[in-house]
């Protein structure tokens, strides 16, 4: 028996280190790679129908695989060698071998191709060399007799093989000769009693990797029907890894495949395992294991073309040739014709009697792991006629097959896609970089040369115009991408565009297609012919906005001076003759003398001053200072060019200013910006400034809201720390005296606005204060006086202005409540402005009595008393609709009671029918003087309200008596309020003897008496039975919640305690008899004064091991135990700390303590058993 054989904990996960390290950038096309292939089989095979189709990759990869036939072998022949012509060379063995020991069901061959092992049905084992063709050894004693051998490998080391029979066993031959004699000797490496192994793959490497620190282990990847186990079998034998499979389905087979790959510049074998639909792939190193899965949307086995390159092959004989990296599938093949030969006869071990496991024989119904193998990047498939290979085509051929279908779009892109390194499992290109491109590039050139001349072949003589141009719009545009992609533009403006002109319509196709590279700038220059035909044709087409786009983005190399600047003179293209004027001739000025004026010419002068290119781009540094002078000297010319005798003065400073005088000055601004504070700098910017103070000072065309901008431009350039201008204050009076004149009512807000803006720019330090306010005050400029009295803290004036401004004197309410409540403002500050509110009460009542009582409410609740006599000589004309419908806090409003029934009064006279609502919410008042009040304006319910509220209802009755001789109440109102009155009083009065006797006579019999009298089942008095069972009904529902709440704790009682004593008397299952830490059995350690520990999460430990491991915790002064691999794999968990002692039954010298939790494997609950019932516990 082999230590393999022993039980391993299958609940100890698998550690992912790092799967980062499986994006494998750097591939040795040359790795070498052994599999185990075979098809595996859901066994529901309406599960084909639901995958998800993956996405055509035709179009992408193109026809990756090529196909072809080997000769057919006869099935007489029992083992053959041919040579590279598909000879035959030897024939190994006769019919006679044949029938003693059976079917060939395994074949290995040797790395230096010397020798071939031969394993048979009946389990017989043979050895030939195939350079002689003599049979060396014949082994029939390597495994138990009467089972197949259904897989033997060669390792790299020729002297030691591995087999495996359909018992499901592994064994490891070794191979000597002494003195001359050939002899055998075989090694069990893993029994079959312990679950049959379906697989096994021995890890192969080339010479050159013959010093790779992996190959001393000689790694062995065994398969079996449970989970996959990696050994090495050097220096000794050792367990690397174990892997169980889960759930899967039992018919398919157990997949393995070594290659080797390159990650991070490190070559380390990649092992490829699977049963079912998940691809598992193991990175093996000798100091850790990397591990990422990938699933698949179908059943499959598992071949390494090479290290980025994988085919799978699925139950209904379809081959997936996948990407490994991106998971991308490059192509499916059918292989249905090649009739694949299964070797399930071996699996369920015919020839020997069929003595297997029905789960091996049922796996081996898809098996077919010796008719497909792969070697140096070929897969051959043994069919019952014939022998297939296949392979991957090489990137020419792969294009090759495109064009042979007529699908050029696509080659070109397949082409494109070797070019930049993107393509998938490329074959045939080698070298650096550079040359790999320049290779293909030279392919896709001749490709485009051919899809010209099928684009011009294919099109239609005959029919509409817009047939024509629609096929040339999908073939054209194909030339021109790729040509741009290859930076062959002297191939496109050449070749290719002689051959399109000799279609007029491909041509203004070719052209159009040019018009997005161009605005893109992805292309920015042509040959002159090539761009003269652009222009023409956009003429042509009267599309003038598209030629003045595109000139403004071409290179002016590419230009025709003269045939763009008339177009542009005729078509009125100014953009593109700035742009011309400017890149082509240097020429900055020219276009601001012809060009006609408006926003463009504004734009253009900023994009002049600020050292920018119009429309695009930058001008050249060294440009930037003549080109700034320039502007500035044709700004300031005292006249034009060809002026005439009536013109004024600075004439294209005036034409600016008149067009638009803010923009102009924000040009300004931003140059004074960028200037340098150098001596010519500073004495342009006085220059211009003179200027403009003496075109717009002394000129009165422009407008109060022209003038104003102006001082605000100049407040804003005087207020900076590095002014240096100069500007005579005596201006900014004048300025003052225009924009306050009170002779002028025109344009007052405008004016108004001019000079706040003046201010808040900075030009108030320009101003003496006092005769600013007061002009401002005669002017009613009172948004200027607020920004004065606010600089000043003079916050009690602007209350003034707010009421004197007919536009924001509602305003007044909102700036009082803020500057009272915000904090930020003094004491005096605040004192002052509730003082010259307090002054105003009686004109803030009269703008708005709503916003003004919210006022006195909030912040004048003291004061009320004052308010109201201040108030009460124009009270009456308060509109009390809207003052009813305030809402007072009672809290934040103590209003005293003459206050209140002063409101009492008002509503009696202005709005009766509020009275009782507003009574029903106020409480400072006085009932004799309320009353007085009501009775004085006639209010009789009102009236009648308040004696019921007091309680006098022998006042009440004998009012409602006087009133029944009066006219103007009508006998029956008089009669249904006395009803109601005396009602009432008996209501309280019952109630008050009732609430008496219930402390004194049993509530039952006080009940009974008053419902057995027919007196209160009448009239109004039936108002006291309702109320009588009301309480009865209270009491029924009170005693049915009683006894409710009462049954549901019993029954949550119950449940935890029968819980609890569930949890304290169930068992427990250790899924091991040995201990999780230490990994020895519990009775190797009985000498040792030791006690053994079972979770229930059934892992088993000695007590002394989890102390080394600290796995204690401490709860209400008790030491309690943890599970060590559960509290390890569940980091950040939390413990549970209510768990409860079993009692302890007897003891010996050596105890177990059985550790469990009710939902929770980390904390211990402890019972003592005898030690020898440990072993009877267990197996319970």
């Amino acid at each position: 028996e082999s230590i393999l054989n022993e039980t391993d904990d299958e609940d100890e996960s698998f550690v992912l280190e790092d799967p980062t390290l499986l994006n494998i950038d750097t591939i040795d096309s040359h790795s070498y790679d052994t599999s185990s292939v075979a098809s595996s089989d859901s066994g529901d095979r309406t599960n084909l129908k639901r995958k998800k189709k993956l996405p055509d990759s035709f179009s992408l990869h193109g026809s990756v695989m090529r196909h072809s036939l080997l000769k057919g072998i006869s099935a007489q022949i029992v083992s053959a060698a041919v040579n590279q012509n598909q000879a035959l060379r030897l024939c190994l063995g006769s019919t006679s071998v044949g029938g003693q020991y059976g079917a060939i069901s395994a074949l290995s061959i040797n790395n230096d191709c010397s020798r071939l092992l031969c394993g048979f049905a009946k389990g017989q084992i043979t050895m030939w060399d195939l350079a002689s063709g003599k049979l060396l050894r014949s082994i029939t004693d390597a495994h138990p007799p009467g089972t197949a051998i259904l897989h033997i490998k060669f390792t790299d080391d020729p002297t030691l093989a591995i087999c495996n029979d359909s018992g499901g066993s592994v064994f490891e031959l070794t191979f000597k000769r002494v003195m001359g004699v050939r002899t055998c000797e075989s090694r069990c490496l893993f029994s079959g009693s312990k679950g049959e192994v379906c697989c096994i793959e021995p890890l192969h490497s080339k010479p050159e990797l013959k010093d790779h620190p992996i190959t001393q282990f000689s790694l062995l990847a065994m398969a079996s029907l449970t989970k996959i186990l990696v050994i090495g079998l050097k220096p000794s034998l050792k367990v690397w890894m174990t892997f169980p499979y889960g759930r899967m389905d039992p018919s398919s087979v157990p997949l393995l495949a070594w290659h080797f790959v390159a990650v991070h510049n490190y070559v380390n074998p990649m092992l490829a395992f699977c049963r079912g639909d998940v691809v598992h792939f193991l990175l093996v190193s000798p100091d850790r294991m990397l591990y990422v899965c990938y699933k698949v949307l179908y059943h499959n086995t598992i071949i390494w073309i090479n290290s980025r390159t994988v085919v799978l092959l699925d139950s209904v004989e379809k081959l997936h040739v996948i990407d490994r990296q991106t998971q991308e599938e490059l192509e499916t093949v059918e292989i249905s014709e090649v009739q694949l030969v299964y070797n399930s006869s071996h699996f369920k071990s015919l020839a020997t009697g069929g003595n297997v496991s029905q789960a091996l024989a049922l796996v081996g119904e898809k098996a077919c792991y010796q008719s497909i193998s792969s070697y140096g990047g070929q897969i051959f498939y043994l069919g019952t006629k014939s022998v297939y290979v296949m392979m991957l085509r090489s990137w020419r051929e792969r294009v090759d097959h495109l064009l042979k279908q007529d699908c050029l779009t696509e080659a070109l892109a397949l082409a494109w896609s070797f070019h930049e390194g993107k393509a998938k499992a490329v074959v045939g290109l080698s070298g650096d970089a550079s040359k790999r491109k320049a290779v293909v590039a030279d392919r896709m050139v001749e490709i485009l040369f051919h899809y010209a001349d099928r684009a011009l072949k294919k099109c239609p003589d005959q029919g509409k115009i817009q047939v024509m141009e629609q096929h040339f719009q999908d073939m054209v545009p194909v030339i021109v991408d790729y040509c741009l992609l290859l930076q062959r533009k002297d191939l496109l403006f050449s070749q290719m565009y002689d051959k399109l002109s000799e279609n007029s319509v491909a041509k203004g196709v070719f052209l159009e297609c040019l018009e997005p590279y161009i605005l893109s700038d992805k292309l920015v220059g042509m040959t002159p012919q090539v761009m003269k035909d652009l222009i023409v044709h956009f003429q042509d087409k009267k599309l003038m906005e598209n030629v003045e786009a595109l000139i403004v983005h071409m290179d002016i190399t590419s230009l025709d001076i003269q045939q763009v600047v008339l177009m542009c003179w005729e078509n009125r293209l100014y953009d593109a003759m700035i742009y011309v004027y400017n890149r082509g001739m240097n020429e900055f000025i020219s276009p601001m003398e012809q060009v006609v004026m408006g926003n463009k010419l504004l734009v253009y002068i900023s994009c002049c001053l600020a050292g920018r290119a119009y429309p695009l781009g930058d001008i050249p540094e060294d440009l930037v200072p003549l080109v700034k002078n320039q502007v500035f000297e044709f700004l300031i010319r005292l006249h034009s060019a060809e002026a005439s005798p009536e013109e004024e003065i600075y004439p294209y400073v005036r034409t600016l200013l008149h067009f638009d005088t803010r923009e102009f000055l924000n040009v300004l601004a931003l140059t004074f910006e960028d200037f340098k504070n150098d001596k010519q700098a500073v004495e342009y910017q006085q220059r211009i400034v003179d200027i403009l103070l003496k075109v717009m000072v002394e000129n009165s065309d422009f407008t109060p809201s022209q003038v104003g901008c102006l001082f605000t431009f100049l407040a804003r350039q005087l207020a900076k720390p590095d002014n240096t201008l100069f500007v005579n204050r005596t201006l900014f009076d004048q300025v003052l005296e225009f924009l306050c004149s009170p002779d002028d009512d025109s344009r007052h807000s405008e004016r108004q606005q001019v000079l706040l803006e003046l201010l808040q720019a900075g030009g108030i330090v320009q101003f003496e204060e006092s005769r600013l306010i007061r002009m401002a005050e005669k002017a009613e400029f009172y948004q200027i006086c607020e920004f004065m009295y606010e600089r000043e803290h003079q916050y009690d004036k602007i209350i003034d202005c707010y009421l004197r401004d007919p536009l924001r004197e509602e305003e007044v309410f909102n700036y009082i409540h803020n500057i009272l409540s915000i904090p930020g403002h003094s004491a005096e500050e605040k004192q002052s402005v509730w003082q010259k509110a307090m002054d105003h009460i009686e004109e803030l009542v009269s703008l708005r009595p709503c916003k003004a009582a919210e006022l006195v409410a909030t912040h004048f609740s003291e004061q009320i008393e004052t308010v109201i006599k201040k108030l009460q000589v124009n009270i009456a004309k308060i509109n009390w609709e809207e003052t009813s419908s305030i809402h007072v806090n009672q809290e934040l409003l103590q209003m005293s009671p003459c206050v209140t029934e002063q409101f009492i009064e008002l509503l009696c006279q202005f709005s009766p029918n509020q009275v009782i609502e507003t009574l029903q919410v106020l409480e400072c008042y006085r009932l004799e003087e309320t009353i007085q009040i009501t009775q004085k304006y006639q209010l009789h319910e009102v009236t009648a309200y308040l004696l019921e509220k007091k309680g006098d209802i022998h006042v009440l009755l004998i009012i409602f008596l006087n009133l029944e001789s009066k006219e103007d109440l009508s006998l029956k109102d008089v009669e249904d309020t006395m009803v109601e009155t005396i009602a009432l009083s008996l209501k309280s009065l019952t109630m008050q003897v009732l609430n008496s006797m219930a402390a004194f006579i049993a509530l039952p019999s006080i009940l009974q008496r008053i419902l057995q009298d027919p007196v209160y089942g009448k009239g109004k008095l039936g108002e006291i039975q309702g109320l009588i069972l009301g309480m009865l009904d209270t009491f029924n529902y009170e005693q049915t919640l009683l006894e409710t709440t009462t049954s549901l704790l019993n029954q949550d009682l119950h449940w935890s305690l029968c819980n609890l004593r569930a949890s304290v008397t169930r068992g427990l299952n250790p899924k091991q008899d040995y201990c999780s830490i230490c990994l020895q059995q519990y009775k190797r350690r009985q000498e040792m004064a030791d006690e053994i520990i079972v979770f229930s999460c059934g892992h088993l430990y000695h007590s002394f091991c989890l102390q080394n491991k600290e796995c204690t915790i401490e709860t209400e002064g008790q030491t309690r135990w943890t599970c060590y691999k559960c509290s390890s794999s569940n980091k950040g968990g939390k413990l549970s700390e209510n768990s409860s002692e079993i009692k302890k039954g007897k003891t010996t010298s050596s105890q177990v303590r059985l550790v469990f939790t009710s939902g929770s494997p980390f904390i211990e609950e402890t019972v003592c058993l005898p030690m020898d019932s440990l072993s009877s516990f267990i197996e319970y």
